[in-house]
């Protein structure tokens, strides 16, 4: 086979994995992420090819599904992955910077289901201020939002205030 040949059906792989997350089909979303990252390592070591590029949209997308099936610690560790990429990268383009929103939401994701409320609240308020500041069109992005707002409700109201309204310490009292 030859090396476009692979290319081409990575980045077909990719997109079917897209199409398939829109479409709420998580566990084929999931399946064409594999396919794609298994496609692309099947190039010859030789050819001119962003491998660790293509792995980070790849695992964005692998982290999505497997958050939304309830496989949170795999979709933790493929967020991760994703994110050391995308961080790194710094501003990204437009497509590359659709997919860095996702990775940082689907680890949102994944802390909420492993129980890990504080650390998912501070991952869904910087989802919804990507998403909130993003200039170009983010798919779903309208039900992402609400999704992002309704969640850190829910774990905001979670978190207790370190000390109540109008606490004060016992040596108050006695001075």
């Amino acid at each position: 086979m030859k090396p476009l040949r692979e290319v081409a059906e990575s980045y077909m792989a990719l997109a079917d994995a897209q199409r398939q997350l829109l479409e709420g089909a998580y566990e084929a979303a999931a399946a064409s992420c594999r396919k794609a990252m298994d496609s692309s390592r099947r190039m010859p070591p030789e050819e001119a090819f962003d491998h660790a590029g293509f792995d980070a949209f790849c695992h964005a997308g692998l982290a999505e599904a497997l958050a939304r099936l309830g496989s949170n610690e795999a979709a933790l560790h493929s967020a991760d992955l994703a994110l050391n990429y995308f961080n790194r990268r710094g501003e990204l383009n437009q497509d590359e910077g659709k997919l860095w929103i996702m990775a940082v939401f689907s680890r949102a994701l994944a802390l909420d289901g492993l129980g890990r409320g504080a650390d998912a609240l501070k991952e869904f308020r910087k989802a919804s201020e990507m998403l909130a500041e993003r200039k170009g069109e983010t798919p779903a992005r309208e039900a992402l939002l609400a999704e992002a707002a309704g969640r850190i409700d829910a774990l905001g109201s979670l978190a207790k205030p370190e000390k109540p309204a109008g606490y004060r310490a016992w040596w108050e009292f006695w001075s």
